[in-house]
C-alpha cells in the first residue's frame, strides 16, 4: 500500500515576484517536455503499427487482426503487472484523484509507463486513444517538478494543469483547446495566477509539435461547406442526438468495465478481452487503434472503400451505410470499453471524437434522406464532434474549441456552440458527472469548482483529532473524577475502560451543581455521571459529514470513534481554523 505523503509545512507559495518567476520558468520547462512526450508517442504509436501491419490489407481480411490486439493487451499487462507492479490505466481520472485526494502527488513512473503501456496497446490494434496517457505524462512531470521545487499543494496542482494542457496542445496543436480542457477537466480556477502558467505551456508545446511535425499533420480538417442559418434546427436536434450518444457511451463504457472487473484473474480478463476486440476488429477494421484514419477517410466521403475493408463489402446503398455507421457506433464503445478493461493503457478522448464524428455523419446522412433537405455530412461530422465530447466529458468549452481549431476557422462557431451546449444539457438529465469524475464523485473524492466543498474534501479527520482530554475510567467513582477535573485545562471527560472502549462523556456544565458536594464523591459513580453522545464521529469519514454533525449539534467538540475505540476529539474551533487556512491559501491569488 502506498504512503501518499503529506505536504510540508514549509513550501513556499506564490507570493512573491521570484516564485512567480521560477513557476512561469517551470511551465515553459513542462511544455518542453510534454510536447515532445506528444510527438514522441504519436510517432512510436505510428511506427509501431507500420511494423505490425507491414505487407498485409485490411480489404484481405486478414487473421492477424485476432491476434494482434490479443498480443498487444497482454504485452501491456506483462509490463504493468511485472515492471512497473503499478495499474497504469484510467489517465484523466488518475490525475484528478492525486488532485483531490493525494495532495498533487502522481508517481513518477507514470512520466513513461502510460507512453509505454499505450504504445503496446494502440499499436498493436487497441480500441483507445493516446490522449490519455500522453495527458498524465504531461501531468506527472508537473507533479515531479513541482515537489522537486518544494511547491505547495495549489501551486504544484497548478503545474499539473499545465502538464496536461502541454501535452493536449502538443498532441493536437491546439493550445487554446489545451488551455480550456485543463479549466474545464481537470476544474482548475481561471485566474491569473493559474492561467499564464496554462498559456505558456500550451504554447510551448504546440510551438513543439509544429516544429517537429510540420503543419499538416495529426488532428486537422479543411473546411469546405460553409454555414447557413437555415440549417441552425438541424443542428439543435444533432446536439440532442450527440447528447444521447454521448450517454450510451458513458454507461455502456462504465457497464463493461464493471462486469470485466468482477472477473478476479488478470489472465482470463486478458484472453476474454483480448479475443473479443480481435472478433470485433476482424468484422469491422475501422475499429482497429484510435481510429483517425477512418475519421478523415469518412469526412472526405470515401465510406465505400471503408465499407470494402469490412466483410459487407458487396453492399453499398444509402441505407447500408447509414446502418453500417450506425453499428460502428455501437461497436466502437464495446472495443473501446474492452480494451482498457482487459488489460490496456489508452484514453476515451479518441474514441469520444471517433465516435462524435460517426455520430454526425449518420444524423446527417439520414435526415438527408428527408424531402427538402440539405445539411453538408461533413460539417454535420465535424459539429458532432463536438457534442459527443461535450456529452461524454462534460466539457462543451473543449470540444468547441478543438473543432474549431483543428478547422483552422470560426465559420462552424455557432452551431459547434449550439450543438455542444444542447449535447451536454441533455446529458446532464440522466449523468450529472461525466465519465472521468462519475466515480470520483460517487466516492467523494472530486475536486470540482466549488471552493467550500474542495478545502472541506482537502481537510481529513486524522489530522483533526485532539488528544489533550484527560480520560476518565469507567468503573471510577466521583472522587477520581474529581481529581482529573484538577488536572485537565478541558470541560470534557471522555469515559473509557483499561482498552480505551468507548462508554459516554462527562461534561463540567452538566455536573458543575454536585461536583463540590463531597459528600457525594464516595457514593456517587462515573457510570452515574456520564451519557453516551448521540452524534460520534469516525476518523474516515468526510470533513463535508462532519461539518454537517457541527451544524446540527449545539456541542463545540464530538468525540472520534473506530470501532468502539476512543481516539480523541475533533473541535469545531480547530476545523474552522484549519478551514479558514485552507480557503485562504487555495483562493491566494
Amino acid at each position: 500500500m502506498s504512503v501518499v505523503p503529506v505536504p510540508s509545512k514549509h513550501k513556499f507559495a506564490l507570493n512573491s515576484t521570484k516564485q512567480r518567476r521560477l513557476v512561469l520558468l517551470l511551465s515553459m520547462v513542462i511544455g518542453i517536455l510534454s510536447g515532445l512526450a506528444a510527438v514522441l508517442l504519436k510517432n512510436t504509436v505510428h511506427l509501431t503499427n507500420e511494423l505490425i501491419t507491414s505487407g498485409f490489407d485490411f480489404a484481405e481480411g486478414n487473421y492477424l487482426y485476432l491476434a494482434f490486439p490479443l498480443i498487444g493487451i497482454g504485452l501491456t499487462v506483462l509490463f504493468a503487472s511485472f515492471i512497473i507492479k503499478d495499474d497504469i490505466g484510467h489517465g484523466v481520472s488518475r490525475i484528478l484523484f492525486a488532485i483531490s485526494k493525494k495532495h498533487g502527488w502522481i508517481k513518477s513512473h507514470n512520466m513513461y509507463s502510460s507512453m509505454v503501456g499505450s504504445t503496446l496497446t494502440i499499436g498493436f490494434g487497441g480500441s483507445m486513444g493516446l490522449e490519455a496517457p500522453i495527458v498524465l505524462t504531461g501531468s506527472s512531470i508537473g507533479s515531479f517538478l513541482g515537489r522537486k521545487f518544494h511547491l505547495n499543494q495549489k501551486t504544484i496542482n497548478i503545474l499539473i494543469g499545465a502538464g496536461a494542457t502541454g501535452a493536449i496542445a502538443g498532441i493536437f496543436k491546439a493550445p487554446i483547446a489545451a488551455v480550456v480542457f485543463s479549466l474545464e477537466v481537470l476544474m482548475l480556477d481561471l485566474t491569473m495566477v493559474a492561467l499564464i502558467p496554462l498559456l505558456i505551456s500550451a504554447a510551448t508545446a504546440a510551438t513543439i509539435a509544429f516544429f517537429f511535425m510540420g503543419s499538416g499533420v495529426m488532428f486537422s480538417f479543411e473546411l469546405i461547406d460553409p454555414f447557413y442559418i437555415r440549417h441552425l434546427p438541424y443542428y439543435i436536434l444533432l446536439g440532442v442526438f450527440t447528447g444521447l450518444v454521448s450517454l450510451y457511451f458513458t454507461r455502456m463504457t462504465l457497464t463493461i468495465e464493471g462486469k470485466m472487473h468482477m472477473i478476479p484473474k488478470k489472465w482470463v480478463r486478458w484472453l476474454l478481452g483480448g479475443v473479443m476486440l480481435g472478433v470485433m476488429i476482424f468484422v469491422f477494421p475501422a475499429l482497429y487503434g484510435e481510429g483517425y484514419e477512418f475519421m478523415f477517410e469518412m469526412i472526405n466521403q470515401k465510406i465505400d472503400g471503408l465499407i470494402n475493408e469490412s466483410l459487407f463489402g458487396e453492399f453499398s446503398s444509402i441505407w447500408f451505410i447509414i446502418l453500417f455507421l450506425g453499428l460502428i457506433m455501437i461497436f466502437k464503445v464495446v472495443a473501446m470499453a474492452v480494451t482498457g478493461s482487459s488489460g490496456g493503457v489508452g484514453g476515451i478522448f479518441a474514441p469520444s471524437l471517433f465516435m462524435g464524428s460517426v455520430a454526425g455523419m449518420f444524423f446527417g446522412k439520414l435526415i438527408n434522406q428527408l424531402p427538402f433537405v440539405d445539411v453538408p455530412e461533413r460539417n454535420m461530422a465535424l459539429v458532432g464532434m463536438a457534442g459527443v465530447m461535450a456529452g461524454v466529458m462534460h466539457a462543451p468549452l473543449t470540444g468547441i474549441f478543438l473543432i474549431a481549431e483543428s478547422t483552422g476557422s470560426y465559420e462552424l462557431f455557432t452551431p459547434l456552440i449550439v450543438t455542444a451546449v444542447i449535447a451536454y444539457l441533455t446529458i446532464i438529465l440522466f449523468e450529472p458527472h461525466g465519465i472521468y469524475t462519475k466515480r470520483l464523485a460517487e466516492r467523494g473524492e472530486l475536486m470540482t469548482h466549488h471552493k467550500d466543498k474542495n478545502v472541506l474534501r482537502m481537510m481529513k479527520v486524522s489530522t483533526l483529532i485532539e488528544n489533550n482530554f484527560r480520560t476518565v475510567d469507567v468503573n471510577a467513582s466521583m472522587r477520581d473524577f474529581t481529581k482529573e477535573v484538577a488536572q485537565s485545562k478541558r470541560n470534557v471527560f471522555p469515559v473509557v475502560d483499561a482498552e480505551m472502549n468507548f462508554y459516554g462523556v462527562i461534561f463540567i456544565n452538566d455536573v458543575r451543581n454536585i461536583i463540590f458536594n463531597t459528600e457525594l464523591w464516595d457514593t456517587t459513580s462515573v457510570k452515574e455521571l456520564m451519557y453516551m453522545p448521540e452524534i460520534l464521529v469516525n476518523p474516515d469519514e468526510s470533513m463535508e459529514a462532519v461539518a454537517q454533525k457541527f451544524q446540527e449539534s449545539e456541542h463545540y467538540n464530538l468525540p472520534v470513534i473506530k470501532d468502539g475505540k476512543y481516539l480523541g476529539f475533533v473541535s469545531r474551533a480547530q476545523v474552522f481554523s484549519t478551514y479558514r487556512r485552507l480557503l485562504r491559501d487555495f483562493s491566494d491569488e
